[in-house]
């Protein structure tokens, strides 16, 4: 999962998904967080942030030297660096973009060898949040 949580390289998320931890969480780089509420006001807003401010249009390991300094932007993926077990990994991949590269394929095909639940139909959403 962590290495699956890289993909958060690219991509942006909307204020919304992200107000209360630049406004109380205490595990967030102080200086990112006061950058995020100029254009984020308290409540949340349409406006976008990238998931890795370092490196925003690059598939590469800089969304986990952002975890390692801090700017996680979703709570959710900063956990993943945050006093736990996962710590080594994060760590590892922020300076082993190589690792983190191999890891991910690795992780991708598996993740794509697997089927539906044999109780459930599935379905490819075309809106992630709705059914189709």
């Amino acid at each position: 999962m962590t290495a699956l949580s890289g993909a958060h390289t690219i991509g942006q998320a909307q204020c919304s998904q992200f107000d209360d931890r630049i406004y109380n969480d205490r595990n967030i780089n102080a200086t990112f967080a006061a950058l995020l509420r100029r254009t984020c006001p308290r409540g949340g807003s349409n406006a976008l942030a990238p998931l890795d401010g370092e490196t925003p249009y690059r598939f590469d390991n800089g969304y986990y030297r952002e975890l390692v300094a801090q700017r996680g932007l979703l709570q959710s993926d900063q956990v993943l660096f945050n006093g736990g077990s996962q710590d080594g990994l994060v760590r590892r991949y922020s300076v082993d973009g190589a690792a983190f590269a191999r890891d991910f394929a690795a992780a991708m095909v598996k993740m794509g060898a697997l089927s539906p639940r044999p109780e459930t139909a599935g379905e490819v959403r075309l809106v992630c949040n709705r059914v189709n």
